[in-house]
């Protein structure tokens, strides 16, 4: 179970955003709650694309809708489900820059080698 640590310890955080987050916010706060939680996704699908090599992490985008779905009747209210679109392209936004990150990296350290 070592073999995807990085992969577990970021799909833990991102449902610590999700679960528990919302619970610190007021019932003002959801517009700065919504942009916290976009922008945490799309930094950890960028770790995800950075870090990790495991095959299914191309699947992390739609693995955080999954994780968002049960969060609606828990802390909001179902006009928050087109949300669920705006995860999804921010986690594939997220990884795409995080995959191209890691590819720059790598064919930057070969030519110094």
């Amino acid at each position: 179970m070592k073999k995807y640590r990085k992969e577990r310890v970021l799909v833990l955080i991102q449902a610590v955003m999700f679960y528990l987050f919302p619970l610190t916010a007021g019932p003002t706060d959801m517009m700065g709650l919504v942009v916290v939680l976009l922008f945490s996704t799309f930094l950890l699908s960028l770790l995800l694309g950075a870090l990790s090599r495991a095959p299914f992490k191309y699947s992390y985008p739609l693995l955080v809708c999954a994780l968002f779905l049960p969060t609606v009747p828990i802390h909001y209210n179902a006009t928050a489900l087109p949300h669920v679109l705006w995860y999804l392209a921010d986690g594939y936004l997220g990884l795409g820059v995080g995959c191209l990150f890691r590819a720059v990296i790598y064919t930057i350290s070969m030519k110094n080698h």
